[in-house]
């Protein structure tokens, strides 16, 4: 008996019926890679704009991205402090199909006005881990649908206090340069992320979002399971999305504005790299590569 026992155990593993539990584990992104990405990326420190941090940043990002195609777009901004060099990095994946689909992050810290301390794990931090191990996902495979974009923005942040002049200086760059080459009529879906590495994710609906993209991603959050974590509440946030959303892009900001009790996180030194999980990151992996797998099929 034991011997026919063993070999119908071999015989079932053979066709892989007791190997679920393996397969399902492979369909999930590495959300652990992006952690480590991050805590990586975390610690060069703070980086905001001027500072040695901020350079440190930019050559992690060439260094990470050098066998890839690359693209770095400089320029001055006019801010607070006076003009200020920025840095936009884009990494492309070419499809076979007409089209792009971006994805986004911006990867600066605050300038220190008020805290020298905040190296933002989860504000910046994390997304940018998430956008390293997404490149992974796509790196040296064929890609039948559209083009995926990774842009990693500068001077998203506030050189003194927010305001629609003071802040997301590299998107509204980008945006406008794309216009003007023609670049924005090729995007069919711009998906922002910022501040979902929390480890308490709580997404919310961004009302300032295209619907049918908001929709998409709730799809493919309830695909997964993940429903408790996705759009619990809504609120407007302005961010590095709305460049686009004004250009006529469809975007959505995918973000969790709700950091720590009452949002005290936020912009303290309190934001490090405890306060993120893999499993979060593991969570956004897999919305996203599975939204852009519904933005081809529409």
């Amino acid at each position: 008996m034991k011997a026919i026992l063993h070999r119908l155990l071999i015989a079932l593993l053979a066709v892989g019926m007791l190997a679920t539990p393996v397969g399902v584990q492979a369909q999930h992104f590495n959300g652990e890679r992006a952690f480590n990405y991050a805590r990586e990326f975390v610690a060069i420190g703070p980086r905001w704009p001027t500072s040695a941090g901020h350079v440190q940043a930019e050559a992690f990002i060439r260094a990470h991205f050098q066998h890839d195609q690359l693209e770095e777009d400089t320029f001055t901004a006019d801010t607070p402090i006076g003009p200020v060099t920025l840095h936009n990095f884009i990494v492309k994946f070419p499809g076979k199909k007409p089209g792009i689909v971006v994805l986004g992050t911006h990867y600066e810290t605050n300038y220190p006005l008020r805290n020298i301390n905040f190296v933002g794990a989860n504000d910046g931090g994390s997304t940018t881990g998430l956008l390293m191990a997404i490149a992974d996902t796509l790196r040296g495979k064929p890609n039948n649908g559209y083009s995926v974009w990774l842009v990693f923005f500068d001077g998203e942040e506030a050189f003194q206090s927010w305001s629609q002049s003071d802040s997301t200086y590299g998107s509204k760059h980008l945006a406008a340069k794309w216009d003007r080459d023609g670049t924005l009529k090729q995007i069919k879906a711009f998906l922002l992320t910022d501040m979902i590495g929390d480890k308490d994710l709580d997404i919310q609906r961004e009302t300032n979002s295209t619907s049918w993209l908001t929709d998409l991603v709730q799809k493919a959050a309830h695909k997964f399971g993940y429903d408790r974590y996705f759009f619990q509440t809504e609120m407007a946030i302005e961010d590095d999305h709305l460049p686009f959303v004004h250009r006529g892009v469809p975007s959505i900001d995918i973000i969790d504005l709700d950091y720590g009790p009452n949002n005290s996180y936020h912009h303290t030194a309190q934001d490090t790299m405890d306060k993120i999980s893999a499993h979060s990151l593991t969570i956004d992996g897999d919305v996203i590569l599975e939204t852009i797998r519904l933005i081809n099929q529409r």
